[in-house]
């Protein structure tokens, strides 16, 4: 039978720990290899990135022009016809509403529904949506499926 003690993790090789202040003759004696003096040599000692000693950091020298509009993109929330098919019956309608009802989180459908064509939907629903793309509107229309841009 094995004991708990006797059980080994060998799925990450273990690292040796630095032995350091144990003599002249093992190479990380006395400094123990931080050189002398200064901030670096001295216990509970953390580099601060970016500080230069009193010289300007460099990403302050860096220009900081330009503007990004990423900060204020609203992406839509996306579900493929094939989900639709799994989780609405003939005659429901889809939208953002209805999915709020089936479980889905109203915070990530507060910003619009966009409806994309991975997946088949044979099911005769009425889908209402805010962006739909150029497959999912050719695979509604081959199905004879109601759509509304909202």
């Amino acid at each position: 039978m094995v004991a708990l003690n006797l059980l080994k993790d060998s799925s990450r090789v273990s690292k040796k720990s630095k032995r350091v202040g144990r003599g002249p003759g093992s190479n990380k004696g006395k400094t123990c290899g931080r050189g002398t003096k200064g901030d670096k040599a001295r216990s509970g000692y953390k580099r601060r990135h970016g500080q230069e000693g009193g010289q300007l950091p460099l990403f302050k020298k860096l220009p900081h022009r330009g503007f990004s509009n990423a900060r204020f993109r609203v992406v839509p929330f996306s579900i493929n016809l094939g989900l639709i098919n799994e989780l609405f019956e003939d005659g429901e309608k889809v939208n953002a509403e209805t999915l709020i009802a089936k479980g889905f989180p109203k915070t990530k459908l507060g910003t619009g529904l966009k409806i994309l064509a991975v997946g088949e939907l044979t099911k005769k629903v009425v889908v209402e949506a805010s962006s739909i793309s150029k497959n999912a509107i050719k695979k509604l229309e081959a199905n004879k499926i109601e759509f509304k841009l909202v």
